[in-house]
C-alpha cells in the first residue's frame, strides 16, 4: 500500500531540492494539464510510454495537493464513497445523476 502524505511530501521535497515552482499554483495546474494532455498523446499513439505518462499526471496532482495542504488520498477515499452512493439512470441514451 502506497503512503500518499508521505509521497506527497517527498516528491515536495524533490520540487524544493530541485528548484522547481512551489508557489505559483496556476503554474502547477498548467503544468498538470500540460502531462494529461502527454499522456492522452501517449494512449492515441500507442506510445510505450503510457504508464510514465500517467505517473507524470499523479506526480504533479501529489505535488500539487502538498503545496494546499491537501491530503490527497483522504480526498480520493472521501469522493469514492460519496460517488458509491450516487444513483443513476439512463435517459435517452445519456446516464443521468437523479440523487
Amino acid at each position: 500500500m502506497i503512503d500518499l502524505p508521505q509521497l506527497q511530501k517527498r516528491i515536495y521535497q524533490n520540487k524544493i531540492n530541485k528548484g522547481f515552482n512551489v508557489s505559483d499554483i496556476y503554474e502547477e495546474f498548467c503544468l498538470t494539464y500540460g502531462e494529461l494532455s502527454e499522456a492522452c498523446e501517449a494512449f492515441i499513439k500507442k506510445k510505450d510510454d503510457l504508464g510514465e505518462e500517467l505517473a507524470d499526471v499523479a506526480i504533479y496532482l501529489l505535488g500539487l495537493s502538498e503545496i494546499l495542504g491537501i491530503d490527497l488520498g483522504q480526498e480520493i477515499v472521501n469522493k469514492v464513497e460519496k460517488n458509491e452512493k450516487r444513483l443513476y439512470v439512463r435517459k435517452d441514451s445519456v446516464l443521468t445523476r437523479i440523487e
